[in-house]
């Protein structure tokens, strides 16, 4: 057999580096200290495959009540819950692959570990603990997003053709939780390697697990308890902190900050951002696909320092709508959207017209417009979007007098919008290169926060849910704001923590799984995505499985689609 494997490179740095390995015999290899190593660290690998792509944001944060369809891109159906959003997906394929690829890295390095002589128990045991705990988290991420599906604790070698569903309750409580209690009783609180998994780690996931269950009908009566206990855990045992501002919590120069619990490395070597399934250079994308079209606007042209924009998520009037009522206590808003850019083209910088002469303009210096004059020079403002809650600040008359572009959001389009800017990625070497460098973040602490306040709301412990509450809205406030953002107990809903959670988390890869977890995704989006709206069904908070599943599983048909799909049973 013939394995492709990842190994450590040492660095400087101490994170977890991965590079291709080929032609090593996986039977022989493993079965050593240093082979067994490697396939731990391989297992990791897929991390990159399931977050901060364009296929993990297609399946978390499009089609949902914060963010619909920019003008480009492929995969709308997932907007539109039209007839395009079917079993022949690549995106549903490719995640669906990838979790499984995951998962049988894990399955090969837990099945083989027993074969291992040259290794310490105690290395032996984190090593599994690892392992099991991405385990959890790729089989929690399918469970996710199809529901029931084929349970395996045991490597798959060969063709499989065979494959049946288990339910969701059985993965539960077969797979994810014994492993993450597993990897929570034998991982370590750090580890000399960035990046790798941590008994903290495997509390946040395991609360979050619990918290998902605890919704369900088959959920066990302590769920939201033992959430709560381990959100909590989090919270106080580990030394995690906020950042002081979200701007800090973004700076990419302060990426592993106090805040991380848990994140995918990324580099800005190109070569060390593919994996064993895909050329190199998957990387982190999420600088791609939520900017707006600002590279044909009058004085700009595409550069590193504004990205290339693929306009594929906008986000809706309800998210941008949580912000403007709020911008003058509020700091997210302003610390992780986009607002000016800067002139870079002098070749397109526009004219002064009449119309703007007879409203008053003046130049940079004071002194009025003549008609045929530029407006402004390369480095000063060509386009300002002051943002939800600032249009009565930018009447017409004042857009006139204005040297530079304005655009309210009466003006917003497929193609012109606000923008979030954590995300965006200068280090990339050249204008159209698509890898990034960024980590991704899987867990950080103010997300954590936030759980716990939705697990003690669902225990009726609303006084509990608005202080965990308020530890994150006093980190947003801005100075002298902090009084005013807080909350009474009285005031906590679940809407009002679907809110929070919209701005706190805005665009993280959570929003989907938050409302399909809370029982909200059709009613939210038939209220605040007009391009979901008509299409959406209660069959849709589960994905389609992949058509390749379908055929490849023997006997034909024995595999049944989700139900309300093609080919699948009516729904109940």
């Amino acid at each position: 057999m013939m394995a492709i494997v990842a190994f450590a490179i040492p660095s400087c740095d101490k994170f977890l580096e991965e590079k291709l390995v080929s032609d090593v015999s996986g039977a022989g290899y493993y079965t050593t200290a240093a082979g067994l190593d490697d396939a731990v660290d391989a297992t990791y690998y897929y991390l990159k495959y399931v977050y901060s792509n364009e296929r993990a944001y297609t399946l978390t944060v499009f089609g949902t009540d914060t963010y619909t369809n920019g003008s480009d891109g492929n995969f709308k159906g997932f907007n539109y819950y039209d007839n395009t959003l079917n079993s022949a997906s690549d995106v549903n394929r490719e995640m669906w692959q990838y979790l499984y690829r995951g998962i049988n890295q894990a399955n090969a390095v837990i099945n083989r570990s027993q074969n291992v002589k040259d290794i310490s128990p105690a290395n032996l045991t984190l090593r599994l603990a690892e392992v099991r705990f991405l385990r959890a988290l790729y089989y929690f991420n399918l469970v996710r997003q199809w529901g029931d599906v084929p349970l395996s604790l045991e490597e798959t070698i060969g063709a499989q053709v065979a494959a049946v569903k288990s339910s969701q309750a059985d993965v539960y409580e077969k797979g994810i939780v014994p492993d993450l209690e597993f990897a929570i009783a034998n991982l370590p609180n750090t580890q000399s390697d960035y990046g790798r998994a941590t008994k903290a780690a495997a509390e946040h996931l395991l609360g979050l697990a619990l918290l998902t269950r605890g919704y369900q009908t088959y959920a066990k009566p302590d769920d939201f308890s033992r959430g709560e206990t381990y959100f909590g855990n989090v919270i106080n045992n580990y030394g995690f902190s906020l950042t002081s501002d979200m701007g800090k919590l973004w700076d990419q120069d302060n990426q592993r900050n106090k805040e991380i619990i848990f994140a995918v490395q990324n580099s800005t070597n190109a070569l060390l951002n593919g994996g064993p399934d895909a050329p190199p250079g998957e990387g982190n994308r999420g600088h791609l696909f939520f900017l707006m079209e600002y590279d044909i606007q009058p004085g700009m042209i595409r550069d590193i320092a504004n990205g290339r924009p693929f306009k594929r998520f906008r986000p809706t009037p309800y998210l941008l709508n949580l912000w403007g009522a709020n911008r003058d206590n509020d700091d997210r808003f302003d610390q992780t959207y986009k607002q000016a850019w800067i002139s870079n083209n002098p070749l397109s910088i526009p004219k002064w017209t009449q119309a703007n002469v007879d409203a008053g303009a003046k130049n940079k210096d004071g002194s009025p417009a003549v008609v045929g004059q530029l407006k402004y020079a390369v480095g000063d403002t060509a386009i300002f979007i002051p943002g939800p809650g600032k249009d009565t600040d930018w009447p017409a008359a004042r857009k006139l007098q204005t040297r530079y572009r304005v655009y309210t959001t009466d003006e917003y389009t497929e193609r012109i919008f606000s923008h979030i800017k954590k995300f965006m990625d200068p280090r990339r070497p050249a204008i159209q290169w698509t890898e990034g460098s960024r980590d991704w973040f899987i867990m950080r602490l103010g997300d954590t926060y936030l759980l716990r306040a939705e697990a003690r709301f669902k225990m009726g412990n609303t006084s509990g849910a608005a202080d965990d509450i308020n530890v994150v809205r006093t980190r947003a406030a801005k100075p002298g704001k902090a009084a005013t953002m807080q909350i009474t107990p009285g005031e906590v809903t679940m809407d009002f923590i679907l809110d929070e959670r919209a701005r706190e988390v805005d665009a993280e890869q959570c929003r989907w799984y938050d409302l399909v977890r809370t029982g909200t995704l059709v009613s939210r989006v038939k209220l605040y995505n007009p391009l979901g709206a008509v299409n959406i069904d209660q069959h849709h908070i589960r994905r389609p499985y992949p058509q390749i599943q379908l055929d490849r599983t023997y006997p034909v048909g024995s595999f049944e689609q989700n139900c309300g799909y093609p080919g699948g049973p009516t729904c109940n």
